[in-house]
């Protein structure tokens, strides 16, 4: 099968290498899945430049933590999974439920765990999940991640009800889902970007409150104003330290941060005080649980909800995939179509 692999010791963009492997076979309690489609996320570009929480790759790794596709073969033991089945994997091997645990395998596409852009895939039949039936391949591709930790933010640790306030960074693809989530449970939604363009995109997902922070360098003013005062019940913050101050600021009273990313990079005021005066608080979030991932489709089929992609490269111009997410110019996810 073909795959690309970030060779041991990659550091660049440019070591994102396309091999040849041998077609994978499903083992005892595993599912074998022709690849449809992936999606990159922001950690996929750490990874290939050994940035990622374990440095440079310590052996060739199939690339990218979320696929979807179709099971082609089951083996021995399976009860989960059919043949002909719509299927994507899970972000982390073994973690079926409750908190994070150590016991939790690495995530795919790192550390020496092959991930999902190959034309074959095997997982575990406990590691993957039925995708929702109204969704492409490409679109379902975009959950894993992006989509799992977006649902964990609001709903796991956030506690979004009808009527509070999220506020997301950004309009990268946890964002979007933020947007989109918090619609589907009656929240208000501020939004804030660079570009009034996708500020207005933002809108027509059901954002309510737009802030453009090159105009509005202290928006976590502009959103205690936009809320009379009381800040964002959810803050879905994926900047890191380079916005988590004005996060705090931002936040309501009793109301919760959701620490996801760093793409604001490493430095910033991360003075603890507002939360204090507030009784808020900060929830590390490192995408979530199979269950959670389920509970999400459930929540995606009812309401229908479409992830937004903002473009679909092939398999063939991967490498051109990971330079337009390095870009910051992409709105939603990228994907790959194989």
């Amino acid at each position: 099968m073909k795959a690309y692999e970030v060779p041991a010791g990659a550091r660049s963009l440019d070591d994102l290498k396309l091999v040849e492997r041998p077609d994978p076979k499903a083992g005892p309690g595993q599912i074998l899945v022709r690849v449809r489609a992936t999606a990159l996320n922001y950690r996929d570009l750490l990874v290939v430049q050994g940035m990622y929480f374990s440095g440079a790759a310590g052996e060739n790794t199939i690339a990218l933590s979320d696929g979807a596709g179709e099971v082609i073969a089951i083996g021995s033991g399976v009860n989960r999974f059919k043949v002909g089945d719509r299927a994507a994997g899970t972000f982390f091997r073994n973690w079926i439920d409750g908190p994070p645990a150590p016991d939790a395998r690495p995530s795919l596409g790192a550390i020496g765990i092959d991930g999902m852009l190959a034309e074959f895939a095997v997982l575990d039949q406990n590691d993957a999940v039925i995708i929702p039936s109204h969704l492409s391949f490409e679109e379902a591709a975009t959950l894993p991640c992006a989509g799992v930790t977006a649902w964990n933010a609001l709903h796991t640790i956030g506690n979004i009800r009808s009527g509070q306030t999220v506020l997301a960074i950004g309009t990268g693809g946890v964002s979007m889902f933020a947007v989109q989530f918090g619609r589907a449970a009656g929240a208000r939604v501020i939004i804030t970007s660079s570009s009034d363009d996708k500020l207005a995109r933002a809108q027509a997902l059901g954002a309510h409150i737009l802030i453009n922070y090159q105009r509005t360098p202290d928006w976590d003013a502009e959103v205690l104003k936009a809320t009379g005062g009381r800040g964002a019940d959810c803050v879905v913050e994926v900047g890191g330290a380079g916005t988590l101050a004005r996060s705090m600021k931002s936040v309501a009273y009793a109301g919760r941060i959701a620490l996801i990313g760093f793409v604001a990079g490493p430095q910033g005021d991360t003075a603890p005080q507002p939360l204090m005066r507030k009784g808020a608080s900060i929830h590390g979030i490192f995408v979530g649980s199979r269950a959670n991932f389920e509970a999400m489709n459930a929540a995606i089929e009812v309401n229908g909800i479409k992830p937004v992609i903002d473009r679909v490269f092939p398999f063939a111009e991967a490498p051109a995939a990971y330079r337009h997410l390095k870009s910051g110019a992409h709105f939603g996810k990228v994907v790959i179509r194989l």
